[in-house]
């Protein structure tokens, strides 16, 4: 079976609490565990919280990043891909891919960019939950759009090849970054606000919007975004999927598990389970090529076309 994952936070839970990447038994994901797909390709976030601000955000993520490449460059269990071909290199390995969420890894200053294409980074997440410099997070209760920085970051993170990500972003910041756009955005997990009406999820009009510019939306698994009381089963994961397939989303619809960042509850244990999930979604009707498409495929296809 074929996985393209567009967002765990397993990285920094390894990185906080000291555990390896390669084995561990407390978190949704581990190299062992997810050792048994093949292609595998999972894009790592280094997630900063809105307690961290300033410099203190980016030497979070610099030692974060540093973690992640330390681990990749011991083990051969995973591929640390920092150009576009690593990810048709072949084997029963990770095929791992760097990214950010929460803007405030900018600190304002538009020279970190740089900063985070040194070190490969290949998405940001604009904001997380609350406000940064970039501009307001989906659960601001009187959200505003881009900041004057944030119009800024926007033409030079696509000058650098970092894909602009709008999950967590606030409404106002979502159609701004739209109206700003040149290049595909993408909301790397973020549901269906239309089945779990909850602000982190995307409204009709915003999927549209990223199915018409060509971006992604990564289904997330995390419980209170898949039902508004939190007792979601594999029931609710369809109801999403759905939902997204009848928007026209056969080519935008991709995985963004958000494992290690989600309570999963009753859907999935971990990585693990991903099988018994495209099993579910088969017994269902999805056909095969289907969900090869959202396991895999559109996901692949984006990144190649880039």
């Amino acid at each position: 079976m074929n996985i393209f994952d567009l967002h765990c936070d397993t990285i920094t839970a390894c990185y906080d609490r000291r555990l390896s990447l390669q084995h561990n038994g407390e978190l949704h994901l581990s190299l062992e565990r997810g050792s048994r797909y093949d292609p595998w390709v999972q894009c790592f976030a280094v997630w900063i919280p809105d307690t961290l601000r300033g410099q203190a955000a980016v030497d979070y993520f610099t030692a974060v990043a540093a973690f992640l490449e330390a681990t990749a460059a011991k083990t051969e269990q995973m591929i640390l891909c920092t150009k576009k071909e690593d990810l048709n290199k072949t084997g029963p390995v990770c095929h791992g891919l760097l990214t950010v969420e929460g803007g405030a890894v900018l600190a304002g200053d538009l020279s970190n960019i740089e900063h985070l294409h040194r070190h490969h980074v290949r998405a940001l997440t604009l904001t997380w939950n609350g406000s940064c410099e970039i501009g307001d997070g989906a659960m601001v209760a009187h959200p505003r759009g881009l900041t004057p920085f944030g119009k800024q970051v926007i033409p030079a993170l696509e000058e650098a090849d970092i894909l602009v990500d709008v999950s967590h972003a606030s409404e106002p910041l979502f159609y701004d970054v739209a109206s700003l756009a040149q290049k595909p955005i993408i909301a790397t997990h973020s549901n269906a606000r239309a089945i779990c009406d909850h602000p982190r999820n995307l409204t009709d009009e915003q999927f549209l919007e990223i199915k018409r510019c060509g971006g992604l939306v990564g289904l997330n698994l995390h419980r209170w975004f898949l039902r508004e009381d939190g007792e979601a089963t594999l029931d609710d994961v369809f109801c999403h999927v759905a939902h997204f397939l009848s928007l026209g989303g056969e080519k935008t619809l991709a995985l963004g598990t958000d494992f290690d960042g989600a309570e999963l509850g009753k859907v999935l244990r971990g990585i693990e389970d991903l099988e018994r999930l495209a099993d579910d979604f088969s017994r269902r009707g999805l056909s095969d090529g289907l969900i090869h498409q959202i396991f895999y495929q559109n996901a692949k296809d984006f990144f190649d076309s880039l």
